[in-house]
């Protein structure tokens, strides 16, 4: 039976298209992470010359040749290893190759190839995805010379580089940049009437999917009680009393057996799926099961929403067995979990019974509106008065620090800049104290604050 064609769904607000996604794997100490830094071009992974130093992914957003990327730096696996965590690190790498759009495999080119890289190409040999193979460390010509070894494993291409000091990295960056998906999608030249989207993500079995289907009021999504019953981020249109949405729901994990037979597998792969559908949405709305409690990887997704400057909404599920005391206790630890987000709206409700589920959509609703949220330059400098007469910025290095004035240069989210004498010098604590007066005189509940300080350009006069 052939399946119905989807109608295109409405574009989110201010969105040029989801990322691409580039995985860096290869067996341990070959200089993945060193790589995952340069693309990067920040200090993101930890680098030590010790085999297996990356047990987890890593995950950065990097500028490719003018096109946007999300890099991932896989732990490395060795087949032949006796490491009991390497079983997991391999099930890591598959997954990273199934969402992944471009695959870079590193192999150390100082040595001769090893049979866990000519098991890398194996592996790599059965995915449809683009693959590029790098011999690393080759700091020399003459280095360079002896990469040429690794054609024996049947390649056609190897990129001699050097992930420490950046020989060849422009010709590897050039390539990849060229096999990427083309771009979709164009900026909505009315941000503001866009139809918001909403991803629903969360661990495996937090309640995602019933969400959705309580929302909508019919069994979309196929609900059960056994992690990775969503096989793929599925979105519906929701219309309610004429005002609508967009809810992504997002797959906890594929059914491939591979994967199932590891059960970190599961928390793993719902970071990737995360990633995918907040690369699409407004808001993000983070289920958590109120009976287990949030974890690390609860932190890591609303991380990932935060550092993309997505709305978030905290929806702890599954409370309408517990009591009282038990569902404050909740409340509390999951304020202190995340409380680099405190500003995130926390609401408690069952999925299942509906309760309070119509308080996640007000949420979300008021999420979108502080998202889009724009003050008058005006307004914003005489507040701006107000907080500097209450509470001056403190000297730093024998140097008065003057904030001359500020102005809201973009919505979704909010990003304010800050015109100052000395912009490196204005302290930490003075800029959180900032963005705590902004969120008490404009509300911006639901929405992450971008806040720039720039130095003043000459002749440049204060905005009133």
């Amino acid at each position: 039976m052939s399946r119905r064609r989807k109608p295109p769904m409405p574009r989110p607000a201010g969105a040029a298209g989801p990322r691409p996604m580039i995985a860096i794997v290869g067996r341990p100490n070959v200089g993945k992470s060193t790589l995952f830094n340069r693309l990067a071009r920040q200090r993101v992974a930890i680098v030590e010359d010790v085999p297996g130093v990356t047990r987890d992914r890593h995950y950065a957003d990097a500028l490719l040749y003018g096109r946007e990327v999300v890099l991932i730096d896989t732990g490395g696996f060795d087949p032949e290893g006796d490491d009991p965590f390497m079983s997991g690190i391999a099930a890591h790498v598959r997954m990273a190759l199934e969402e992944c759009d471009v695959v870079v495999c590193v192999f150390d080119g100082s040595v001769d190839p090893t049979p866990a890289d000519l098991e890398a190409v194996r592996l790599l040999r059965d995915t449809d995805k683009p693959v590029f193979f790098v011999a690393n460390k080759a700091d020399s010509e003459q280095k360079k010379l002896g990469s040429v070894t690794y054609y024996e494993l049947g390649l056609d291409k190897v990129y001699p580089i050097s992930a420490l000091h950046g020989r060849g990295i422009g010709d590897l960056e050039e390539a990849l940049v060229g096999a990427l998906p083309e771009p979709t999608e164009e900026p909505d030249p009315e941000p503001d009437l866009a139809i918001p989207r909403v991803a629903i993500v969360g661990r495996p079995n937090a309640g995602k999917s019933s969400l959705v289907n309580r929302l909508i009021g019919e069994d979309r999504q196929l609900v059960t009680d056994t992690p990775g019953t969503t096989v793929d981020a599925v979105d519906t249109l929701l219309d309610r009393r004429g005002r609508q949405l967009v809810l992504i729901d997002t797959a906890g994990i594929r059914r491939r057996t591979k994967v199932r037979k590891k059960g970190e597998g599961v928390e793993a792969l719902s970071i990737y799926q995360a990633i995918r559908a907040m690369e699409r949405s407004d808001v993000v709305v983070l289920m958590i099961d109120a009976h287990l409690g949030v974890g690390e990887q609860d932190a890591k997704i609303a991380g990932l929403a935060v550092d993309r400057g997505r709305a978030l909404v905290v929806a702890l599920n599954k409370t309408d067995l517990m009591d009282a005391e038990a569902i404050r206790a909740a409340k509390r630890r999951t304020r202190e979990v995340l409380n680099f987000a405190r500003w995130a709206p926390l609401i408690t409700l069952s999925a299942k019974t509906g309760r309070s589920t119509n308080k996640v959509l007000q949420a979300v609703d008021r999420a979108v509106v502080e998202h889009r949220k724009r003050i008058a330059t005006g307004e914003l400098n005489r507040f701006f008065e107000e907080v500097l007469e209450r509470h001056p910025p403190p000297t730093q290095k024998n140097r008065p620090i003057k904030l001359y004035y500020v102005t809201q240069a973009e919505a979704r989210p909010p990003t304010f800049v800050v015109v100052t004498n000395y912009p490196e010098l204005v302290h930490f604590s003075y800029q959180r104290y900032v963005a705590n007066q902004l969120r008490e005189r404009f509300g911006f509940e639901g929405t992450p604050l971008r806040i720039r300080y720039r130095a003043k350009r000459k002749k440049e006069l204060p905005k009133r």
